[in-house]
């Protein structure tokens, strides 16, 4: 008969009030660079007493690492925050068990790098680079590592791009010039070389983005296609360049959806373009910039559509968030609402965590629900990540870890988030667990300061990139990145 080689591990703990019990842990971990040989992966003989930093501790040596690296761990997929003896109580496990830990990495607080000013709000962000959407579409070599550019949109009208080191590298046209006429909500990366804005003049516009290769003369945004459908503010833009597909969200209740061909795209409706426009066409061709209409707008919500991005899996699915409580889901091919999932607060903002399957939205509530769109699923929201003090407006996933995203709220903060970061919800609204953020990103321009519910620094838009990091920006008219 064999029996079970068990080793046991001292480690300074905190005193506990009476004698500590024992349980027995075996360590893991997906990371091929930290993995421990196979002698020393338990299972290990600890007292229930350790928390984080004594379990870190025991790994640093179990590696025999000469400087000490911070681990989290992750029992049945939950990060532990108290103590093993807390974990298995609050769970219902006995100590009899040999429990499976997973470390990982622990997050290091991202570190303020760069702000670039601009003359008014900011309400937009996005990000060029070899690992972002626009461009991984260009193909391999398309975006070298170390010419990132960052697009900004302003409520001066006017979409920018400017290099990681905070040059302006292009101004789009002014409204005299086939720019924006009001401020702009939204602004995307269609691809190395095009850009879309939306915004409160109720058009969708696509550019033209030239970067000369010698760098002798200034980089231009050339309007080259505005689509008019809306009839009121276009809030949000979701791109998709392979099928060459533009969504909008929009306060007059419906997402639109476009082309960015002109030769596919229908002749919009000229009682939607603005007589300033129709006048340049008269005008001569060199200042003409062709006009066309969506290719459907679908309808179903009560209230204006805050966000709206493709599905992760396949780009002939789109998801919605309302101010009237929704996320709808939608076939885009027959332009029908398939799925309604209803909330109890005001939607604002929308993310996709594809891995997990699961809509993360932002609320006015001030916390991000984490919604599953299946058919088959029986609950609405599976986790709730609560922390902001005031309504969370913009959202953007991790692009190094698939449980991790990055919130802005109008409270002056942007917070990180691992949803397997979880604590007891104490009763709070029925729920048994709720999400608490990993770590909160104040404004630059608030600090040495009391900000009341975020006066002065609300944020209005985030994205993050593996390459420059968390980029964010808002009522302080600056644009910041961490990392």
């Amino acid at each position: 008969m064999s029996t079970e080689s068990t080793t046991t591990i001292t480690t300074t703990a905190p005193a506990a009030a009476g004698p500590s019990s024992r349980v027995r842990i075996q360590l893991t971990t997906r990371h091929r660079d930290i993995e421990l040989p196979p002698e020393n992966t338990g299972p290990i003989l600890v007292s229930t007493d350790l928390r984080r930093y004594q379990l870190s501790t025991l790994v640093n040596r179990l590696l025999d690492n000469e400087k000490p690296t911070p681990f989290e761990f992750l029992i049945n997929g939950q990060f532990l925050r108290n103590s093993i003896d807390d974990f298995l109580t609050a769970n219902g496990i006995s100590a009899e068990t040999t429990l499976t830990i997973e470390y990982v990495r622990a997050l290091i607080p991202p570190l303020h790098l760069a702000s670039f000013e601009h003359d008014d709000w900011i309400s937009s962000v996005d990000v060029l680079s070899e690992g972002s959407a626009a461009g991984q579409w260009a193909g391999s070599g398309a975006v070298s590592s170390g010419h990132e550019r960052i697009l900004s949109g302003s409520y001066d009208g006017l979409p920018r791009v400017w290099s990681t080191s905070a040059e302006v590298l292009a101004v789009s046209s002014s409204a005299a010039d086939g720019g924006h006429t009001s401020s702009v909500k939204a602004a995307k990366f269609l691809s190395p070389s095009q850009i879309v804005s939306s915004g409160l003049d109720r058009m969708v516009k696509i550019w033209r983005y030239t970067e000369p290769s010698d760098r002798t003369s200034s980089a231009t945004m050339t309007p080259s296609l505005d689509l008019y459908g809306h009839k009121s503010s276009v809030d949000s833009l979701a791109v998709h360049q392979p099928t060459s597909r533009i969504l909008s969200a929009s306060a007059d209740h419906t997402v639109g959806l476009w082309s960015t061909r002109k030769s596919d795209a229908p002749e919009a409706d000229n009682t939607l373009i603005p007589s300033s426009n129709k006048r340049r066409k008269i005008s001569g061709p060199s200042k003409s910039t062709p006009a066309r209409g969506p290719l459907s707008l679908l309808a179903a919500h009560s209230a204006p559509v805050s966000a709206v991005i493709f599905a992760p899996a396949d780009a002939t699915v789109a998801h919605s968030a309302s101010w009237d409580h929704t996320l709808r889901t939608w076939d885009l091919p027959t332009a029908t609402c398939v799925d309604v999932r209803t909330t109890a607060q005001p939607l604002l903002s929308l993310a996709a965590l594809p891995a997990l399957t699961l809509l993360a939205t932002g609320t006015s509530a001030r916390h991000v629900t984490l919604v599953d769109p299946r058919a088959s699923a029986t609950t609405i929201a599976a986790l709730t990540l609560r922390g902001h003090t005031n309504a969370v407006v913009a959202l953007a996933p991790d692009p190094n870890s698939a449980y991790g995203l990055v919130s802005g709220s109008h409270d002056g903060t942007c917070r990180i988030w691992d949803v397997r970061s979880v604590r007891s919800a104490g009763g709070i609204g029925g729920e048994g667990q709720v999400g608490e953020s990993v770590y909160s990103i104040e404004r630059e321009a608030a600090k040495g300061g009391r900000r009341v519910a975020g006066e002065g620094v609300k944020v209005f838009g985030v994205v993050w990139d593996a390459a420059v990091g968390i980029v964010s920006a808002g009522e302080d008219k600056r644009v910041q990145i961490n990392k």
